[in-house]
């Protein structure tokens, strides 16, 4: 039975993007590890910071200019107008992809980095119309590209254009995502958008293009740690394994034993560690090119806005699974995720060792026994950018860092007369989209909010998990 901390106090956070950005502080002391962790692991390489469930990782590129136009935010203090439609992205590997905004308030920033995240990972999370914006997606421009047969579907008596129909497309969404008042300029877009809300129905999230169950294992050298299963819409994906593992004699092996270079969905991959291992880690990567579902959220490290996806061309997808081994002792395999719903992040520990793991918290104790797992929500503030850092033994070393990003904007702040390089209310990078359009979203004098530390501090060996106060990177102008 998994365990969740309790007895928190956590702040209420009050965002506001613009001139200041303020938020509760907090900080949580008092995590003291009260066991060693015996054979972590020797220093490696480590898997990247943030905790990536897979999938494609791309860069913004900003608002297409020919599949766009004009929609206005109907708000307290007057009509506010933006520009709606299609962000282009380039996924890292190859590949490109098309999206919609899903925080209208809220600024993209030049070239940010998203990663393909669950809805629970977003602020899509408890929203009870996020399954209609998906439904929207597989029913309007671009996934429907015959603007003939779109406009005679919504009973339109006009035509489209590529802008008109991905401007309705947008402000139909935002009327989901952001729960705002917003209507498209032109004529049939704004006929299209209402017949878009009126029509959608609640569809389920789409499954990720690719993922990796039990990311994180551990146990005894001289088993098969697993199994690590693989999760994806790609016909195949290629598996190779780390240098640490490679070094330490470790091969990626099948349930069967075989040694494994490729695999599918469903296939369960496992880490063959010899019985004579040093005590280690080492990481396996699987990758593949295919369509990233529609309806896939894209969330970024630095506070960019958060996107969702319209379309997709055969991009690359990765994901990486981590093992520790050790002969003896406290054996952890450590991973989180974010948890919109409890207002923090969920770090995961599994002790496949044959000794118990314990650990306080803010006061409270808790024991991993052999052969068991917990989970514990660090709470962080909306906003918050965080840095968690676990350290055993020998080096071991596993970091998970970005911010926690679960609401959308509040829709207080005052438009810019400079649009953003790249926001829903500006410009794409490179050129505008309409030239009296106000940024939606804060400007570049907004600053990060006051950090939340949050410390797990080691005894013996145990585990270290540390929350540095970060910087966001903010919106130009």
């Amino acid at each position: 039975m998994f365990s969740v901390v309790h007895g928190f106090s956590v702040p209420k956070s009050v965002r506001k993007r613009g001139a200041a950005r303020l938020a509760a502080a907090a900080v949580v002391t008092g995590l003291v590890a009260g066991s060693a962790i015996a054979g972590a692991g020797a220093a490696v390489a480590d898997t990247p910071g943030q905790q990536h469930q897979g999938g494609a990782v791309a860069t913004i590129k900003g608002l297409d200019p020919d599949a766009s136009d004009r929609a206005v935010i109907h708000q307290q203090g007057g009509d506010r107008p933006v520009a709606a439609g299609l962000f282009q992205m380039v996924v890292d590997g190859g590949g490109t992809l098309r999206t919609y905004c899903i925080d209208i308030h809220n600024p993209t920033q030049q070239a940010a980095k998203y990663q393909e995240t669950p809805w629970s990972g977003t602020s899509l999370s408890g929203n009870p119309d996020a399954g209609k914006i998906r439904w929207i997606l597989e029913h309007s421009y671009p996934q429907v590209n015959d603007l003939t047969a779109l406009a005679k579907s919504a009973g339109l008596k006009g035509q489209l254009t590529n802008g008109t129909a991905a401007a309705a497309t947008q402000v139909a969404i935002w009327r989901f995502s952001d729960h705002v008042q917003v209507d498209a300029v032109d004529g049939q877009a704004k006929d299209l958008a209402d017949w878009l809300t009126k029509s959608a129905q609640s569809v389920d999230e789409p499954k990720a293009s690719l993922t990796l169950d039990n990311p994180a294992v551990s146990g005894k050298a001289g088993t098969k740690l697993g199994p690590v299963t693989v999760r994806t819409n790609a016909d195949k994906v290629s598996v190779t394994p780390s240098e640490e593992l490679k070094a330490a004699g470790i091969k990626v092996v099948d349930k069967a034993g075989k040694v494994v270079t490729g695999a599918k969905n469903g296939s369960q991959l496992f880490f063959d560690v010899p019985a004579g291992a040093q005590p280690g880690s080492g990481t396996l990567s699987v990758q593949a090119t295919t369509q990233v579902p529609v309806g896939r959220a894209f969330a970024s490290e630095s506070k960019s806005q958060t996107q969702i996806l319209a379309g997709s061309s055969d991009s690359t997808v990765t994901a990486v699974a981590k093992a520790t081994w050790a002969k003896q002792g406290a054996i952890p395999a450590v991973s989180a995720m974010k948890n919109c719903a409890k207002g923090g992040v969920d770090i995961t520990a599994t002790n496949k060792g044959d000794e118990a793991f314990t650990f306080k918290l803010a006061g409270f104790t808790y024991t991993i026994g052999a052969g068991k797992s917990k989970t514990v929500t660090v709470p962080v503030a909306e906003d918050q950018a965080y840095d968690f850092v676990i350290t055993g033994p020998n080096g071991f070393k596993q970091e998970f860092k970005g911010v926690l990003d679960c609401k959308t904007g509040t829709g207080t702040t005052t438009p810019s007369s400079q649009p953003s390089p790249a926001s829903a209310g500006g410009t794409s990078s490179g050129g505008s989209t309409g030239g009296d359009l106000a940024e939606t979203g804060s400007s570049s004098s907004t600053p990060m909010i006051a950090g939340i530390a949050v410390a797990l501090v080691a005894i013996g060996g145990g585990a270290v998990f540390f929350l540095r106060r970060k910087k966001a990177g903010t919106a130009g102008h």
